[in-house]
């Protein structure tokens, strides 16, 4: 897989800014992507070491568009914690 399809997204929210100070940052990953893959794309993308990866599959849910219901898409997001010390700037930056 090409690192654009395993990192697709920051994810960025206050949920997801609170956990910055504690050396975690939040992706929107691919839906095949598994854990040493998002680790091997963090690490080679922003130059940092990373400790853990944290899964988590988020799965559809019924929406209402006008008269009808919609299934929308499942998708994986990923919760990595990076080497004491280290960060990613484009973080920072928000």
């Amino acid at each position: 897989m090409q690192l654009h399809e395993i990192l697709k997204r920051p994810l960025i929210t206050e949920k997801n800014a609170a956990l910055q100070p504690t050396g975690k940052y939040v992706f929107e990953v691919g839906g095949r992507a598994n854990k040493m893959q998002i680790k091997n794309a963090v690490e080679e993308a922003f130059k940092v070491t990373v400790t853990g990866v944290n899964i988590i599959t988020i799965h559809s849910k019924e929406k209402r568009v006008g008269r009808r219901l919609v299934m929308t898409s499942p998708w994986k997001k990923a919760i990595v914690t990076l080497k004491e010390g280290d960060k990613i700037d484009l973080f920072e930056s928000l």
